[in-house]
């Protein structure tokens, strides 16, 4: 389980993030969703151990991200919205590195790599350098790799960047299938459409605060009695007028 109680970031006199309590339960498939500098991306950052919060706990799994980083951050797998890549390196290099950070067996680490080729479709590009691929390819290798250690948690931030509508569904699929054998999935888009096709639950951060968590079903049952789609749903939720 995933547990955020009062999580506060402050810069200044500005709260980016402030006071947000949020559980996810093992196995969700959470969508994360807010406008632009609401504190999806602070939030993030400070569950990946990225940023510092002014206040407050992150707990996965029984254990402090903070107190605790190296136990928490093997159960952790993290792709950013930008992949970042080492461009001199093919991308089965890339992936024995980062899987090799957290020292799996060469057998196993190697299990897992051909597991993740499969299911992502790399093909010939995995023996290439990273400086060849394109902006989707590179967005795939760094799913791949944080995926390679087989985490109990994935946190992501908007991870249809640069993806075709091919690779967009091969990641959707490994993200569903991943919540259903038990893996959390912590994802921040501004895709409504992908949160409504595949989450199961969802929050809605806006000035730094969660202004709506719960199951998607209930997001569905009020775009339903607004007659809205859920982006109207989303902009009415967010309209600071």
């Amino acid at each position: 389980m995933l547990q955020l109680t009062e999580l506060q970031k402050k810069y200044g006199s500005f709260w980016a993030v402030n006071k947000i309590d949020l559980t996810v339960a093992k196995g969700e498939l959470f969508g994360f969703l807010g406008p632009n500098g609401a504190g999806k991306t602070t939030t993030i950052k400070m569950m990946t151990g990225l940023l510092n919060p002014t206040y407050g706990n992150i707990m996965f799994d029984g254990l402090d991200v903070w107190k605790e980083p190296i136990e928490s951050k093997r159960k952790i797998g993290y792709i950013p919205d930008q992949p970042f890549l080492y461009d001199k390196l093919t991308g089965r290099e890339f992936l024995y590195f980062s899987g090799g950070l957290y020292e799996l067996p060469l057998k196993d680490l190697t299990n897992n790599i051909e597991e993740m080729l499969d299911k992502l479709k790399i093909g010939n590009w995995i023996d290439k350098r990273t400086e060849e691929y394109s902006q989707g390819m590179r967005q795939r290798i760094a799913i791949a790799s944080a995926f390679v250690h087989k985490p109990e948690l994935i946190i992501v931030d908007e991870p249809m960047v640069g993806l075709d509508p091919q690779s967009a569904l091969l990641v959707k699929k490994l993200f569903t299938e991943s919540a259903n054998n038990g893996v959390t999935v912590f994802m921040s888009t501004h895709s409504l459409n992908v949160v409504e096709e595949i989450c199961t639950d969802v929050a809605i951060i806006h000035k730094g605060k969660i202004i709506f968590r719960d199951k998607i079903d209930e997001l569905h049952k009020l775009k339903m009695k607004h007659d809205s789609s859920i982006e109207e749903l989303f902009i009415e939720l967010t309209n600071d007028e």
